[in-house]
């Protein structure tokens, strides 16, 4: 028997019936679904210092448990010393699985110890039903090592489902488990 991440069941058991009903699908297969996550953090003191975008990689590597690319500047701008193809940040793409998983313990353990939370903004939509959030410190998650920590830096979490409207994603993500400010409507 295989391992199945509890989100994962959680949306083929409670989400997909919730939401076809909610809103009026014919077809289970016309229900959105979340089909990845991309976390970025773009590293702007990269251009003085190499080592820091390095451990960019290395921590989000250990956050998201896959391996997280270094990201290149596609232009030269001189007031920010910044040449072209340097490298300014770290990203990685989850699907499946690890997405599952990921999604869990932000859910779950990351956003918990933010401070001060009060939910994350529902306002945040690009229209075609995909979210982006910030989060301004990476020391939310449990796997950083404080002591390890040079400096503090923040990421955007994308989430980038099949829904067509900002409100079938709003109500996905709701359902998945995701903290919204608003949760009246």
């Amino acid at each position: 028997m295989s391992y199945t991440p509890r989100l994962r069941k959680k949306y083929y058991e409670e989400v997909i019936p919730a939401l076809q009903e909610q809103f009026q699908y014919s077809s289970v297969m016309e229900v959105p679904r979340l089909l990845k996550i991309c976390i970025n953090q773009g590293v702007g003191q990269g251009t003085q210092d190499k080592k820091l975008v390095d451990n960019a990689v290395e921590e989000i590597t250990l956050i998201t448990g896959q391996k997280a690319v270094k990201t290149k500047a596609k232009k030269s701008v001189s007031n920010f010393k910044l040449r072209e193809d340097m490298h300014i940040g770290a990203r990685v793409t989850l699907r499946q699985k690890q997405m599952f998983e990921f999604l869990d313990r932000l859910v779950s353990v990351a956003l918990p110890r933010v401070r001060d939370f009060r939910g994350i903004n529902d306002k945040s939509f690009d229209g075609r039903g995909n979210y982006t959030m910030g989060i301004k410190e990476q020391i939310v998650f449990p796997e950083i090592d404080l002591d390890k920590v040079s400096n503090i830096t923040g990421m955007d979490i994308t989430f980038v489902t099949s829904a067509k409207t900002d409100a079938e994603a709003l109500a996905l993500l709701k359902a998945l488990g995701l903290p919204f400010k608003n949760q009246n409507n």
